[in-house]
Formats: C-alpha cells, structure tokens, sequence
C-alpha cells in the first residue's frame, strides 16, 4: 500500500485503519494518514492522540521536511504491551504473543488432545500464554521469554463457533466440547479482554491482513484434518448472522455411495474431501495409514490410490468453491492447511474451478496457497484482539 493509494483507501478511515497503515509502514506521520484516509489533518490529529492515550501509538521523533515544519514520527510500541494468541487444532496447537502491529514475539508449537476435553486443554493453553507473558519459565521449552503487559487474548477453536458470546456450537470430532463457554472459561483465568473465533476465521484474517490487505473480497479456506472457510468482504472479517459464514465443511456434494458425516448427513465435502475423510477411504481400501501425515507421505510418494483420493478431493472443494466463486465474486480464492501441500489435490481444485465458474467471475481471480507460514493463525487472532482494543477505546 502506497500514498498513491488514497483516494482507493478514503472509505476505510476508523481508528484501527490509521494504526494499521502505521503498523504496516504505509504512514509514518499525522500528514500520511490524512492523505491516505482522506480525513482532515485535525479529524486525524484527534484519533492519533486517542490512540497514543491507549498506548497503542508512539512519537518516535521528527521526521524529513517537505518544506516547513519537519513531521513527527508515528510508530507502533514494540515493548510493553502484547497480545495473546492461541490457534487450536485437533493434534496440536499453536501459542503465542505479539507486538500491537501483529508481529510475532515468541511463539511455541504444543501437542494437544482435542477429547481430553476443554478445561484441561485450554487451561494448559493458558497457563502457556501467561508464562510467555510474564516473562517467567515457558511450560514448551523451559525459555525465558521477555516479560510484558497483556491487552487481550485471541483464541480460535477448530469448530462452529457464535462470536457474540465465545460458545462453542455443535462441533465434529470435539468430545465434550459443545456448548462449552470458551470465552468465560479464559476470562476467569485471564484478566484481559477474550476474543473467541472459529480456526478458518483466524486463517482467513491472518492471511488477508499479511499478503492482501489491499484486496476488499476474498475466501481462504483452511484444508486439513477438517475443512473450513473464512469470508472477507469490503476489506472485513464476514461472520454472517451467527458467526457460521463460511462454513462450507457440511455442503453436500455429488459422492456415491455418499459416505456417513459427524453432523449426520451424507455426502458432505468434509466427509469426502477433508484429511479425516483421506484416512478413512485409504483405510477401507486396505492401504495402512495413521492420520494426515502418512497420507501426504503416500501421495508425495506417488501412490495411486491416495493420489487419485486427493483428485477426487480437489474436485468436490471445487464444486464447492465455484458456487461460493460465482455468488461472491472474490478477488482471491487462498488455501492453506495441510492439504494445501497437496499438488495433486490443488490441480486438480484449480481446474474445476475453472471449468464451473462464470468467465466475468474468473476473469481476474488469483487462485493461490496461503504462504503465510504456521503463525497465520495466531497472527489472525491477534489482530482480532488489537480491533477489539482500538474498537472499544
């Protein structure tokens, strides 16, 4: 994002846009945010002192001339404060903290086990995101992290999740877990402000804020053990009436003999197409697998039968994304998840694509994997936690 780019920028202009452009060095002073928001210089001076009150901006010192007084600088804090993440999966889960421009400070990788139930999963989760906070011994590696103050935490479940009030709602392959209230449950033992999201939201946000925050429409799906969506619309995270936007795991597709659901359909692209589904039908046709792993193995290997699985995969995400392409219109279609990896699986959801959706919808679509690493998810959850904080203040 450049200056140049103001008159595109003028419709996005709240708090958490002027802290954005800073974060992302598209603005350096009070006189770049003017022209990239279009607001006047008083509108702008007003919330960049409200946002230096919360301690979410700094001066840094003065700035090049251009003729007149020379600028002072803007920058966002890299000490002190920080955010919470934790981006949970079925196997294992992924824990943070992070400056308020969304950079990752520490983060650890952890094993977890989904059906020993959330007060024990979460709380172990917790428990690793304040030792990181508070600079004391951290649970995963015995590292002393520097110490810092927590403005919230941002958690994602790897399920339906009603943002409103942080619940989690009917779940597939999460025992014990439906219903349970994951925001109360972290706010008796976190005296900060919790954010609940669904895993895909997270993703979604994650991606779109690091590699295209310049782009309004676009659908990241994440593909791994289970299957989900995560919708961005006018340059927002899309959460729909209830928080399920984007949740395409249970839209039936063309399978016969359509294999049995978790939610208790048939038929559905998670049963057919997802990682879980993978093993399963390997399984059944006598091919020794354990989980995800073992699959990608087989297919990196050039087995025929997982390969030609994970074609038959690609093409049911493909059905399924050509509907949503050809209905929203996005400017990209992203995958990321371990079947991401998959090129079989990838090649053969490009073509599809392709093959199913409208020429005007297609025309300009990129249609590409999220390279944003293993943090995507943590570091969507963290800004989930700075909007909320700018939002609220």
């Amino acid at each position: 994002m450049t200056i140049d780019e103001a008159p595109r920028e003028a419709l996005r202009s709240s708090p958490r846009d002027l802290l954005r452009w800073v974060a992302t060095g598209a603005a350096v002073s009070r006189a770049d945010l003017s022209r990239l928001s279009g607001l006047s210089p008083s509108t702008v001076s007003q919330r960049v002192e409200a946002l230096i009150s919360q301690g979410l901006l700094e001066e840094t010192g003065a700035g090049r001339s251009r003729g007149g007084r020379r600028p002072r600088q803007l920058a966002v804090p890299t000490g002190g404060a920080v955010v919470g993440a934790i981006d949970l999966g079925a196997h294992h889960a992924r824990v943070g903290t992070l400056d308020l421009s969304g950079r990752v400070v520490r983060a650890r990788t952890l094993p977890v086990r989904i059906e020993d139930g959330p007060e024990e999963v979460l709380g172990a989760l917790l428990a690793e995101v304040s030792a990181l906070v508070a600079g004391g011994t951290s649970a995963a590696t015995g590292d002393a992290p520097s110490a810092g103050v927590l403005r919230g935490v941002g958690v994602g479940i790897p399920g339906p999740v009603q943002h409103a009030t942080g619940r989690i709602v009917s779940p597939s392959r999460m025992p014990g877990w439906n219903g349970f209230d994951v925001a109360a449950f972290c706010a008796d033992r976190i005296e900060a402000p919790i954010i609940v999201d669904n895993d895909a939201n997270l993703m979604a946000l994650g991606a779109h804020r690091t590699a295209h925050s310049e782009l309004d429409h676009a659908v990241y799906i994440k593909a791994g053990t289970g299957i989900g969506s995560g919708v961005i619309s006018s340059g927002q995270l899309h959460r729909g009436a209830q928080g399920s936007a984007g949740d395409i795991s249970h839209c039936r597709v063309v399978a016969d003999p359509a294999p049995a659901c978790s939610c208790g359909n048939s038929g559905c692209l998670e049963a057919v197409a997802s990682g879980a589904a993978l093993v399963t039908a390997l399984r059944e046709q006598g091919v020794p697998v354990d989980d995800l792993t073992g699959v990608i193995r087989l297919i990196d290997d050039g087995d025929l039968h997982a390969t030609a699985l994970a074609r038959q995969a690609g093409r049911a995400i493909g059905e399924i994304l050509a509907v949503v392409v050809n209905f929203f219109n996005p400017q990209v279609v992203a995958i990321g998840g371990r079947l991401a990896d998959c090129e079989p699986l990838m090649a053969s959801m490009r073509a599809t694509l392709y093959e199913r959706c409208l020429p005007l919808a297609i025309q300009t679509l990129l249609i590409e994997r999220v390279t944003t690493g293993q943090d995507v998810g943590i570091t969507g959850a963290a800004h989930l936690v700075i909007d909320h904080v700018v939002a609220v203040n």
